[in-house]
């Protein structure tokens, strides 16, 4: 699979921004469901347990506390500084995301409580241009790690990424290690980071904050890697293994944690808070 796969519209996909039809197709079992059931079991498969790609709405509205998130940074919007053209204006593209969106960015940071925990939590939603990393995005990376170390809270990112936006050249490249800076300091002051990885975490940002947190979570299935497999394939002229690149290759090889299933995500990931940030709470881990 190519970089260029991962932007291939799925029909049996459901769009948060679009009405969905009554009925969707699985594309691993091909099942055929009422959509209402798929969206009320966290748009996962209950037949062969795909998980569908949600978007960053649904994403705050599954982990976070009910009624606890309040958004930062939603005033940031990206600029053109390149003047970048290649099928279309980067100007054109991003007024494309916001429609499909409603919002300026692929990421949406804020402050929640997590099972009752006090976070701060950046989503990225690849329906805006892919999820792609760009000035704006590891700006708001940045603010929520200072926001994090301000009020001695943890951090949670959860990326859904094709990697570091093309359109902002440099600019974008520098968010890699401008992001990875920023955790650092939250790693000396032994604040937890724990980072989940979704399908797709690709590129620039597999190859940065996404795979350095405490913890490293993913979702089954989960397309991760850096490269796509066309062009390693090309490049090293050899067959990949099976299952290559998938959150289940990488938890056999030692790269990630856990692989955590939708509906355990919260849960999963407020049991880790308590334990890494507030010991005390140990009693209220089951």
């Amino acid at each position: 699979m190519g970089i260029s796969d991962l932007f291939k519209i799925r029909r049996s996909q459901p769009s948060s921004q679009e009405q969905p039809s009554h009925w969707i197709k699985c594309p691993k079992c091909n099942a055929l469901m009422y959509y209402k059931e798929v969206k009320n079991r966290y748009n996962v498969c209950p037949k062969c347990g795909y998980h569908f790609r949600i978007g960053a709405k649904e994403r705050i509205e599954i982990l976070c506390d009910e009624g606890s998130f309040v958004e930062y940074d939603a005033n940031l919007e990206p600029v053109d500084p390149l003047k970048f053209v290649d099928k279309k204006s980067y100007k054109k593209r991003i007024e494309e995301g916001k429609k499909k969106t409603g919002r300026p960015s692929s990421a949406i940071s804020g402050e929640c409580r997590i099972e009752g925990v006090p976070t701060q939590i950046v989503v990225f939603d690849f329906a805006f241009m892919g999820g792609s990393l760009g000035s704006v995005e590891g700006e708001k990376i940045v603010r929520a790690v200072q926001r994090a170390l301000q009020k001695s809270q943890p951090l949670v990112i959860v990326s859904a990424s094709g990697g570091a936006r093309m359109q902002e050249s440099t600019f974008s490249l520098m968010q890699m290690s401008k992001t990875c800076a920023a955790l650092a300091k939250l790693h000396q002051a032994k604040l937890p980071y724990i980072s989940v990885l979704t399908d797709p975490t690709m590129g620039g940002v597999s190859a940065s904050f996404a795979m350095i947190g405490d913890i490293i979570m993913a979702e089954p299935g989960a397309l991760i890697g850096f490269a796509g497999q066309r062009v390693i394939k090309q490049t090293i002229g050899a067959d990949l293994p099976e299952g290559f690149q998938r959150s289940e290759f990488l938890l056999e090889h030692g790269l990630i944690d856990m692989i955590v299933e939708r509906p355990m995500m919260k849960k999963t990931i407020g049991d880790l808070l308590k334990i890494l940030h507030n010991p005390k709470e140990l009693d209220n881990v089951s």
